[in-house]
């Protein structure tokens, strides 16, 4: 309707005598619009036609008929609609508690309709994309810039693309940044804990990309997380929510954080030479710092002010100790009841010989699992090779499935050859306990399948002859075919002497 729709329907109504329904049909509008603003004019004042001169132009008109509608007068009090934006991230406040209280300090002020109306307009105004109000506290969202920053190691001169790893929370802003040389799963891990320090809490869930370091299977009603990263969520009691492949939109938040650390602080990096990443990363924090105290145009206030004012309160507490990166493996038990960790052997009790069990392996401890139960704890051992035997995993008489001792060994080696024997008694006396033997002594004599008794017991005199006494010597001298030439006396290591080295005639 227009203002001369309006001056034709009191025209028609006042000069010519036309019913509302004659009216609404010559016009084309329904019986109830012809009434409602014939109504509207009769409570103006203007039953007549021609109208009194002072109402006959559009503007008075208008607005003698709807002085009771339309926008309210500018002369109210304007909300700050940036702090309603604020208020509202705390948690259990609504816009109706919000209009409530400003309602309460403005009596006159403006109605809820148009209070949540200008609303949405100021968010649509600093935030087109605008998808999810997220709650203070509620979610830290992490991921990767593309951008790298190099790094020259002063040693060799080589150059390592450093990763800028970026974390941010989304009610507040409040962002952090750090460098590592790689995107694997150490890093991964420390770079969170690095992160969850650096908020001095922790949110309810930490939404990620799907890293390949962090998330084994990407599905996104079920997605399998690395064991590591889920016992990091559970050591700090929160919850890892992967996104949906090529989603960029699911984390939404961390997207505009990296945008903002590669223009804000990357930029500026772009002419430094760096000869560490500690040096890189003391240089990001400075940076961070600065962008996070810097105000935010279209809110005017700091990422910082925002954290300390709603988001830092809504944290949970950090644990009292900082996680402990851990790996996890899976083994089988050997028939010696160890179970082989990065080429070094722990011991696990005796019964579970043959069985697979998980292992958590930190930089100080190794933790054997059976069924979801510890059964094991060890030492980790700084180096390569060796036994970690706890003397309660060993039987009581040394005995092993089918009836497995040392004698029984001996014995079995005997009927094979004579150096066969004093080979497998080598074997187990050279380490701490005999049962840390017996897969090499069954090894050794396994080889008599394959290369008949008088090659094996050949090929066991020469490796005792040379003192290389070890499964993997003795095959290969079989594979190789030395067993089968003259052995030169001049290579010949002498046996040491030794009380419990027993003669020739003991094997008979």
């Amino acid at each position: 309707m227009t203002v001369q729709d309006i001056r034709t329907i009191l025209r028609l109504t006042h000069e010519q005598g036309l019913s509302v329904r004659e009216i609404g049909l010559r016009l084309k509008l329904s019986k109830t619009t012809v009434a409602t603003y014939l109504l509207r004019a009769r409570e103006a004042g203007l039953n007549c036609w021609p109208l009194p001169s002072e109402r006959d132009n559009d503007t008075t008109l208008e607005a003698a008929l709807f002085q009771r509608m339309g926008r309210p007068a500018r002369d109210l009090h304007e909300p700050d609609w940036a702090k309603v934006s604020t208020e509202l991230k705390r948690k259990g406040v609504t816009l109706v508690l919000l209009w409530q209280e400003y309602r309460a300090a403005h009596p006159d002020g403006y109605g809820y309709t148009w209070f949540c109306e200008q609303f949405r307009a100021f968010e649509n105004r600093t935030s087109p994309s605008f998808r999810n109000r997220h709650e203070a506290g509620a979610v830290m969202q992490t991921d990767y810039a593309g951008h790298t920053i190099p790094v020259t190691d002063p040693a060799t001169g080589a150059v390592h693309q450093a990763q800028i790893f970026v974390a941010v929370l989304g009610a507040s802003n409040y962002t952090f940044a750090w460098a590592s040389l790689t995107q694997t799963l150490p890093d991964w891990i420390e770079a969170q804990v690095r992160a969850l320090k650096f908020f001095r809490g922790v949110p309810k869930a930490i939404v990620c990309d799907n890293l390949k370091a962090a998330v084994v299977k990407p599905l996104w009603f079920e997605p399998a997380i690395n064991q590591t990263f889920a016992d990091m969520a559970t050591h700090y009691d929160t919850t890892v929510l992967p996104t949906r492949p090529r989603k960029p939109r699911d984390k939404g938040k961390v997207e505009g954080a990296v945008l903002i650390v590669e223009r804000w602080i990357l930029a500026r990096l772009r002419n430094m030479q760096f000869f560490s990443v500690a040096a890189l990363n003391i240089t990001l924090a400075e940076l961070l710092a600065e962008m996070n105290d810097r105000p935010m145009r279209r809110i005017g206030r700091s990422r910082r002010e925002l954290f300390e004012d709603i988001e830092r309160p809504a944290l949970r507490d950090l644990p009292p100790e900082p996680f402990e990166y851990a790996e996890w493996k899976q083994a089988k038990v050997h028939a010696d009841y160890h179970v082989d960790v990065l080429h070094s052997f722990y011991s696990v009790p005796h019964r579970l010989i043959g069985k697979k069990v998980d292992i958590r392996l930190t930089h100080r401890m190794v933790e054997v699992f059976h069924n979801h139960a510890r059964v094991a704890v060890h030492t980790r051992r700084g180096t390569r090779g060796g036994h970690s035997t706890v003397k309660e995993h060993m039987p009581k008489a040394h005995q092993r499935h089918g009836g497995m001792t040392p004698e029984y060994l001996i014995i079995r080696a005997g009927r094979v050859g004579y150096h066969v024997a004093v080979l497998v008694e080598r074997l187990m006396r050279d380490r701490p306990h005999p049962e840390q033997g017996y897969r090499s002594s069954l090894g050794v004599l396994s080889l008599e399948r394959r290369f008949g008794k008088d090659r094996l017991e050949a090929a066991c005199d020469r490796a005792l002859t040379h003192n290389t006494v070890s499964y993997v010597s003795v095959k290969s001298i079989l594979v190789t075919g030395l067993d089968k030439a003259a052995i030169d006396p001049a290579t010949i290591t002498p046996t040491p002497r030794h009380d419990n080295i027993r003669g020739a005639a003991y094997y008979q």
